[in-house]
């Protein structure tokens, strides 16, 4: 057998899908890539997201407990691998493209910054004050791939992967998930609004089906797991769960995964949208409703809020005075710049460079950062 039939052969399973499915066909690349490898598009997005360094990095990032030594406590990393499976069980069940889903799962949170969500805020506020517009993970996500992964010039990943992880948006809960068909100019003009609108990171949808099971995935992936998370943490007791919640999902994040996971796949099959019953729906807004106020607005003391607030702004500022100053000792250059393209460093200003930087880190580093700058 030689390659070209190797190729075939994976490209068999377009075959299979849904008449709803992404088929490898339609893969969009901004550069096309003409060689003879036998990988079909997605599946090599896969790979190139797997081996970024920005993946490395998932290891030591918050998902929502930060500071604490349980080592059964999700990371970023056990988190985006959940989304993953979930997803694919979903795009199975349904016929869809696995590689696209797959592809989009593992780097929908590669933007997240150190400490989740509530580092996530003080970026952004670093970042409207030095006029750099609204920061978004989801968003950044996708700079990371475009733009900053293999030294400034990008990964070349799909469109369909790449719009897929800017609307991944798990903050929302929807009982129906439509794609939008969209062009590359379209994505890129979200893309560019997300900056300028504070509202514009709502109205994302995502423009394949594979896309809006990934967005889904991203709520029952964490809905559950953060439950046991925060049970493990003694931030809440399981008796706290409200019985007609835990009547209609289940206790467990096992039931709560098993019971979401089938009332999807039972009332999208044959539909090119995906669709949750009103009983299961209803049942999760409360759930994710009774998880922002026993565990997400508890997870952090104000004291920790107000230490990394002070981390990102000492760390910013320094950095930013060392691209001012031209101070080619400072980490950002010797960690960061110094490997970056020529086109990278020309486009870009001085106060986004620095939150690329800061973007990238994880919660080990800006702690290590912080604390190189008051010794």
């Amino acid at each position: 057998m030689d390659l070209e039939q190797v190729k075939k052969n994976m490209e068999a399973k377009n075959n299979y899908l849904s008449k709803m499915a992404t088929k490898d066909s339609e893969a969009f690349r901004f550069t096309e890539v003409k060689d003879n490898d036998f990988r079909t598009p997605f599946f090599r997005d896969i790979d190139r997201i797997v081996y970024s360094l920005s993946y490395t990095r998932y290891m030591d990032k918050t998902q929502v407990f930060s500071f604490n030594d349980n080592d059964n406590i999700s990371k970023r990393m056990t988190h985006v691998q959940m989304v993953s499976k979930i997803a694919r069980t979903i795009g199975r069940a349904l016929g869809l493209n696995e590689d696209l889903i797959e592809a989009a799962a593992l780097g929908h949170d590669l933007g997240h910054v150190p400490f989740g969500h509530a580092g996530e805020k003080i970026l952004n506020e670093i970042s409207l004050r030095n006029n750099e517009g609204y920061f978004n993970h989801n968003v950044q996500s996708v700079r990371t791939l475009m733009t900053l992964e293999n030294n400034g010039k990008g990964s070349n990943i799909t469109l369909q992967v790449l719009d897929a992880i800017m609307c991944h948006n798990g903050e929302l809960e929807l009982d129906e998930y439509r794609p939008y068909k969209k062009d590359k100019d379209i994505f890129l003009k979200e893309y560019e609004e997300t900056y300028k609108n504070k509202d514009m990171i709502k109205k994302l949808v995502p423009m394949t089906l594979e896309g809006c099971v990934v967005r889904v995935s991203d709520i029952i992936a964490y809905i559950g797991r953060d439950i046991e998370d925060a049970i493990r943490m003694n931030v809440i007791n399981p008796s706290e769960i409200p019985k007609e919640i835990s009547d209609v999902l289940g206790l467990t994040n096992r039931e709560i995964i098993n019971t979401i996971i089938n009332d999807l796949v039972d009332n999208s099959i044959g539909k090119d949208y995906l669709k949750l019953s009103n009983n299961i729906f209803q049942a999760i807004k409360s759930l994710k409703k009774f998880n922002y106020e026993h565990i997400y607005d508890k997870a952090n003391s104000k004291e920790m809020l107000d230490l990394y607030d002070k981390m990102f702004n000492k760390v910013f500022d320094k950095c930013l005075n060392d691209i001012k100053t031209k101070n080619k000792e400072g980490h950002i250059y010797t960690i960061f710049l110094n490997d970056m393209s020529d086109d990278y460093l020309n486009k870009t200003s001085d106060e986004r460079k620095v939150i690329d930087y800061i973007a990238g880190m994880t919660d080990d580093f800006i702690v290590s950062e912080y604390n190189n700058i008051r010794d």
